[in-house]
This record gives structure tokens, sequence and C-alpha cells, in this order.
């Protein structure tokens, strides 16, 4: 009874649990045995069977449906006290989502007589704070049926293969390379990056990232060795030494989502108009360093999204009535309802540039939260770029609608005789 309590055991007391378990025996005129009984008082909480989206939940225990997409044969392992052990391990999917199971020992031998398409009624808990895997405790196969397309070979999230694969892909957005430390004291460098193609977005790790280093963000890529990496949310890969990423000419559509579809779980790319933006906040994070978030709301002419920005994405330009593209974000339930988009570290932000044309203006900057501003008195414009605040700057680069995108800035030196020009020109306007 312990077993199928677990289920529960966050919305009613074990005495309760157990109470209801004997009455159920008794309504039922004894017809029931106790783990049956059991499973009818779960029921009745709600809590029998969740979809896979729902495995994130508060309870100790999970039950769901799920169809076989993938599975991987019974292998053994020696654990760290020299006894041998097996494991497997099953891609299970319904119409919300999927997720790993892994079969530990015993159950491991079970994968053998599982195939792909069928459907199994899994028990299981996560492991520690990890939500993309469930360990099982039962599992039986179920007479269900569970509609949902089977998975495509070598694509990361829908199949279990850890070979590498070629990727043909858009490179949306790339980090600033970025120094680690190995278990043997030395260091090395790594970039990540963020690709799409038409199936949607993934998040690469370049442990050689001079991979990227001369490929710019909106260039077509061909990937040679990216090897998947099935324990990250969502597609992700990684690249070493031997992987290979060559510019082509081939035309890639990433897909966007319409925002009502976006769950309060997984990761979607969106676009939109700019509703509402907040002045960004900085707050320490863990390791010490100051950070920045802001909360900006998205529409698509239909619905609105929450979304909020962290560390430098927090302090793109971006104003009311700007479009936006966000690319490989989290979703999760708001704090105070609803559901948020966490746009960070792995996501990218774009602001799509409108009409186009070169520009060369000179004025001063105006650095205020979160964006930047050059003045000349009769026009401003949003400029990026981290410029010090009240310096006269010349800039050469892109006028976009209402900002700049710069690509020469130099400062520019005051004469006493122009400031002078300026002051008796500002005397002689009239007052107003």
């Amino acid at each position: 009874m312990l077993f199928h309590y677990a289920l529960v055991d966050d919305l009613i007391t074990k005495e309760e649990f157990e109470r209801r378990v004997e009455t159920k025996i008794e309504e039922c005129g004894d017809l029931v045995d106790e783990p049956t009984a059991a499973m009818l008082v779960i029921g009745e909480l709600g809590r029998q069977h969740v979809k896979i989206r729902g495995l994130s939940g508060k309870s100790s225990l999970f039950s769901f449906f799920g169809k076989v997409m993938d599975k991987t044969e019974p292998k053994e392992f020696e654990r760290k006290d020299g006894e041998k052990g097996w494991v497997a391990t099953l891609l299970l999917a319904d119409e919300t989502g999927t997720t790993r199971v892994v079969l530990w020992d015993e159950k491991a031998g079970a994968a053998v007589d599982i195939a792909v398409g069928d459907v199994l009624e899994i028990i299981g808990r996560h492991p520690g704070k990890s939500t993309t895997e469930i360990y099982a405790l039962a599992l039986r196969k179920a007479s269900c049926e569970i509609t949902c397309s089977l998975p495509k070979n070598g694509v990361a999230g829908e199949s279990l293969s850890a070979e590498p694969v070629d990727l043909d892909a858009v490179l949306i957005a790339r980090e600033e390379i970025r120094t680690f430390s190995r278990r043997d004291g030395t260091t090395g460098e790594m970039m990540e990056v963020v690709i799409g193609d038409e199936r949607g977005t993934a998040r690469v790790v370049a442990w050689a990232p001079g991979l990227f280093a001369d490929i710019l963000p909106g260039s077509s890529v061909h990937i040679s060795g990216a090897k998947p990496d099935r324990r990250s949310a969502g597609r992700a890969y990684s690249l070493d030494e031997k992987s290979s990423v060559a510019v082509t000419d081939r035309a890639i559509t990433v897909p966007f989502i319409p925002l009502c579809s976006v769950g309060e779980e997984g990761i979607y790319s969106i676009q939109g108009e700019v509703r509402e933006v907040k002045e960004p906040r900085s707050f320490t994070s863990r390791n010490g360093s100051q950070s920045w978030v802001r909360n900006i709301v998205v529409s698509d002419g239909k619905d609105e999204l929450k979304v909020v920005l962290w560390g430098e994405k927090a302090l793109i330009p971006v104003s009311p009535g700007d479009q936006v593209e966000i690319f490989h974000a989290t979703a999760k339930p708001g704090r105070f309802g609803g559901i948020e988009l966490g746009a960070g570290r792995g996501s990218s932000v774009c602001v799509p540039m409108k009409e186009v044309k070169p520009v060369i203006f000179e004025g001063t900057i105006i650095a205020g939260p979160g964006c930047t501003f050059i003045d000349n008195g009769t026009e401003r414009y949003l400029i990026e770029g981290n410029l010090p605040h009240g310096a006269e700057m010349r800039v050469i680069g892109i006028l976009s609608g209402s900002r700049i995108i710069p690509e020469c800035i130099q400062p520019v030196e005051l004469r006493p005789e122009i400031l002078l020009e300026e002051l008796r020109g500002f005397m002689k306007e009239p007052a107003v």
C-alpha cells in the first residue's frame, strides 16, 4: 500500500489513504483486493495517470501511459563497489511530449520483450531533481492506443541513439568563448550556439570553439559529427575536434509556434510585437556576479505571452512596437499565474531590422537602464554597444527604423568655437 500511497502523498495523509482504501473494499463487497482498491482511490484523487507533460508534478511517484518510440538493449556495467548491474532505456511518448524511462537491473531484461510501437503503463520516479528521466519501479504492456509519430533517425530528443549525426541548419546565435576547468586541473575553451532547422531549434556545445569562429549568425551550415546529448532538455548536441562545420547556401526556415500553443513546459521559438516593456532590474547571481532580468509582453495579434529576458539579453534595446524573434526559450508556469517564457543562456533574442539605409550620425550618448540612445538635439536613435554616457560620438552604420547598428564609432573632438555657436543659437531661441 505504501507503493501506491506515494502517488498521492502530497494530497492526503497515509492514515487517510488507508481509511479510504478500506472503505473502497467495503463498498465493492470485498470483490476487489487491496492493490485494486488503492488504484481506485488514487484515480478518484486525479492521480491515477498523468500525461507525460505532467511528469514534473510534486508527487513522489508518477503513473502514466506512453508509446515506445525507441529503446536500447540491456547493457551490463560495473558499479563502484565492483558489483555488476544492468541498464536499459526506453523513449516513451504521448501527444504531450516525450520522456526517457530507465530500467535498472532485473527490470532491464524487460526491454528484450518490448518493441517500438508498444504502449506501456509505467509507475516511476525522477532521479533526484532531474525531470528529463523516469526510473521505472513497475511497468506493464497496456491495451490502450496512443497517437503520436514515430521518430526520425538521428533526431535527438526523439531517438536514444548516441551515434554522431550530420545536420543542415542555420546558425541562430553564438555565445562568447568560455574557459572551463577539467578534472585534472587543466583548462580548455568551449562555445555554446543555437541552431535551427525545419524541426525547430537545438543547443550545441562546441568543445572546439574554432568551428564557429568565422561564421556569422544567419548563415546556413552543414555540421558533421554532431553527437546527440540525451540528457539535456530539448534537442542538444556536442561537437569536438572530429566534427566539422561548413557554410552552405541552402535555404533553411525555422518554424515559429503560435503563442496560444506554448505550454507550461518545453522549449519554444516565437515571434511577435512587443506590447509592454519593463525596466531591467539588476541582481546578484549565485556566483556573486551582477546580472540583469527584464520582463516584456509579446503579442502575435491574437494572444499575448509574458517573456522574461535574463543576463545580457535583458539589456538588448527593445521598445513597444518592435518586432522580436525569440528562439529556444523555456516555458514554465508564471509566478502570478499563466505561462511565461524564459530567454537566457542558450536562447536567442533578435530584433529584425526594418528597411535599412547607410547613416553617418553625430550626437551625445545617453545611457539609460537597458537602452542607449545617441541624440543630436533634434533626432534621437537607439544604438547598440557599450558606450559611455555623455560622450560625443560619430557613428557610421546602418539605420533601421529607430535604431542604428554601428559599424564604426569614433569620439568627436569638441572645439570651443562649435560649443560657442551652439550656445548662441540656444540663447536666441524664444522662451516657451
